[in-house]
């Protein structure tokens, strides 16, 4: 910053501001009045004129430099623009400063002061702001405001189906994510309830073989107080037995051709009982059965004995279970002592006889 302090003295004579050599004694038009002090910014900051001026630089490069920037701003812009013609304007504001005036500025004022009275300032001034170095849109050429047009539309474009891309790749990862999720979620939830069947059929499974378990196991205990209570009403036929020749069996010494009854081997003189309950219905000599009994039961079922040695009840006798009704013998058609046992139903027909005294819940 300037200091109004004043200058040093010099001898008289011996300065001078304008670069003028004076003889000593003489005074210089240009020294400050005796007494007066120096100033040095008032006087030396503004431009020395004459022979030791600079000039300044202006045109050539610079002028080329601005004309180029202009070029290339207005290129540039013209495009946009262009595009911006039929959009609204938009009002800009500027945050007032309070800069002070540039002419005020010590040394400034005059530097533009001397500025304006250059003989070879040029005639066109520098552009205040950057609309002045902007072309309008108006001022381009059509065609050039059409390409720089279509281009932004083009890029415009580009940006919007490179945007559509991308989000419809998004949607369809997220899309293939959520079918995934659900795809596995799915079959997590088929695996529980497969899982959960399987088990529900094996609890049904062992609840099923349980309950036939039980019914068995109830159906064989009533099928045993079944057997009891009949073995209490039915009596085997002798005792002291051996079976020798059973139901069915093949042979020639059987007129038929089989045997038709089951043979219980004893000594003779054996005691024969009444199976069970009921009526004498024949007693007597039998051809090849030798002397038989024949017992009815109340359901119509007969049972005979043959072979005996004798007889001890005659038809239409009523007896009971355990009953004697005669003795192991050897009579009729026969090899040794034994009872031979047929078994009859109402109808007739021969049944086994092991068979039916078992089922009577004896054991033989």
């Amino acid at each position: 910053m300037a200091s109004n302090r004043p200058a040093p003295e010099v001898p008289f004579g011996s300065y001078d501001p304008t670069g003028h050599t004076t003889a000593p004694g003489v005074p210089d038009a240009g020294a400050p009045p005796a007494g007066v002090a120096w100033n040095p910014t008032e006087d030396t900051v503004r431009p020395v004129r004459g022979r030791h001026r600079v000039a300044k630089q202006r045109g050539g490069l610079a002028r080329s430099s601005t004309v180029l920037g202009v070029g290339v701003i207005a290129a540039v812009g013209a495009g946009g623009m262009a595009t911006a013609q039929d959009k609204p304007r938009v009002a800009i504001s500027l945050p007032d400063v309070n800069l002070p005036d540039a002419s005020s500025l010590p040394g400034v004022g005059a530097l533009l002061a001397d500025d304006a009275d250059e003989p070879d300032a040029p005639a066109e001034a520098a552009p205040a702001n950057l609309a002045a170095l902007t072309l309008s849109a108006e001022q381009a050429p059509a065609e050039a405001r059409g390409a720089a047009a279509a281009a932004g539309e083009a890029l415009r474009a580009r940006i919007l189906q490179q945007a559509e891309l991308q989000q419809a790749s998004a949607e369809a990862e997220a899309q293939a994510a959520a079918e995934k999720a659900a795809a596995e979620k799915a079959a997590q939830e088929a695996a529980a309830q497969q899982a959960s069947a399987e088990a529900a059929a094996k609890a049904a499974e062992a609840e099923r073989q349980r309950a036939e378990a039980e019914a068995a196991a109830k159906a064989a205990e009533a099928e045993k107080e079944r057997l009891a209570k009949l073995a209490a009403s039915y009596a085997l036929p002798t005792s002291s037995y051996t079976i020798t020749s059973t139901y069915g069996q093949s042979g020639s010494m059987w007129s038929s051709g089989y045997h038709t009854g089951l043979d219980l081997a004893a000594p003779t003189g054996t005691p024969v009982n009444a199976v069970h309950s009921g009526t004498i219905k024949s007693a007597g000599y039998s051809g090849a059965y030798g002397y038989r009994i024949v017992l009815e039961l109340s359901d119509g079922t007969e049972v005979w004995y043959c072979h005996l040695s004798s007889m001890t009840v005659s038809a239409g006798q009523k007896v009971g279970t355990g009953d004697t009704i005669g003795r192991v013998g050897a009579t009729g058609n026969v090899t040794g002592p034994h009872l031979h046992l047929e078994v009859h139903t109402a109808s007739g027909a021969g049944v086994d006889p092991l068979a039916w005294l078992r089922g009577k819940g004896l054991t033989v």
